[in-house]
Parts: structure tokens; C-alpha cells; sequence
């Protein structure tokens, strides 16, 4: 019995925890999207090329700085854009979602599973057109969150009783 309340409260941790790492997540998102409104291509290729000058300088061949020379010397108006609302949006729901979770809304969870497969299946979709480990790692995260958010549903679900259960029941029938 007690091995098993452990267990459950080291889930629970292990459940807030990521849903905060999936939070801050979305924090980054949506900085990263204001910045990609507010930035343009030109300017972040040279932000890039100033960040990697030195590195390169030391080893011309450095898989990290010129991945990241690649990726800004191919940015346009219009992919820049993209990126920005894509993360915007991403950003916003991905925070909405967390938030209500964490306040236990009884709604929030199967939507927070719901949109987490429909990235899932993206992701699964980019590593097979072009394999990244940090792909592969996200992925595996996200798979966990799915995981553990189901089955908190289900714990939730089945006591019947949430925050929000409890503020509209009356104080004699509690």
C-alpha cells in the first residue's frame, strides 16, 4: 500500500514536472514567433554567421554552426512567416492547455491528448523524411506526456470529483 502511494505521488510529480518543461515550452514558442515577426531573414543570417564566426574559425567543419549557417541562409519572407504564426499558435495552445490541465479542468485533458497526437504524427511524419535525434527525443517526450495526461484523465475522471466538480456542488453535499 504504501509502495503504491509513492508510486502514484512520484507520477504525479513526474506529471506536473513535465507539464511545466511542456509550459515553458510554449513560453519559447511564442518568443521565438514575435521574434520571427519582428526579425527578418537577413537580420538573423547575420545574428548567425556573428554566433558561429569564432567557432568556425576553430574548426571550419563544425556540424552544429554550419547546420546553423544552412538553415538561416535559406530563410525567406514568406517560410519566416510561416514559422511565426506556426509558433504563435502553437505557442498559445500549447500554454492554454497546460494551464488548464494544471487547474485539473476536466475538458482540458482529452484536447491536451488530442493535440499532442496530431504533433506526434507530424514529427513521426519529419523524422522519416529527414532523421534528427532531437526529432526522435521529442517525439519520445511528447509519447510520455500523452501517456501519463491519459492516465491522469482517467484517475481524475474516475473520482469524479475536480476543482470543478467541487465549486459547483453545494457546501452541504460536500
Amino acid at each position: 500500500m504504501e509502495k503504491a502511494r509513492s508510486e502514484m505521488g512520484l507520477l504525479d510529480r513526474t506529471f506536473r514536472i513535465s507539464l511545466l518543461l511542456k509550459g515553458l515550452d510554449g513560453v519559447l514558442e511564442l518568443i521565438g514567433g514575435l521574434l520571427l515577426l519582428l526579425v527578418t531573414p537577413v537580420q538573423i543570417g547575420d545574428v548567425a554567421r556573428f554566433l558561429t564566426q569564432h567557432e568556425l574559425a576553430q574548426d571550419p567543419r563544425d556540424f552544429v554552426a554550419n547546420s546553423l549557417l544552412h538553415m538561416t541562409a535559406n530563410l525567406s519572407g514568406s517560410a519566416s512567416l510561416f514559422g511565426a504564426v506556426y509558433l504563435l499558435l502553437h505557442g498559445v495552445v500549447k500554454i492554454v492547455l497546460v494551464w488548464a490541465v494544471l487547474k485539473e479542468k476536466l475538458w482540458a485533458y482529452p484536447w491536451m491528448i488530442a493535440f499532442l497526437l496530431v504533433f506526434i504524427a507530424y514529427q513521426l511524419y519529419r523524422i522519416s523524411v529527414s532523421f534528427s535525434w532531437g526529432m526522435v527525443l521529442l517525439t519520445a517526450f511528447d509519447i510520455f506526456i500523452v501517456w501519463i495526461t491519459w492516465r491522469e484523465y482517467r484517475v481524475r475522471r474516475s473520482r469524479g470529483r475536480t476543482p470543478e466538480v467541487d465549486a459547483a456542488r453545494p457546501r452541504s453535499s460536500r
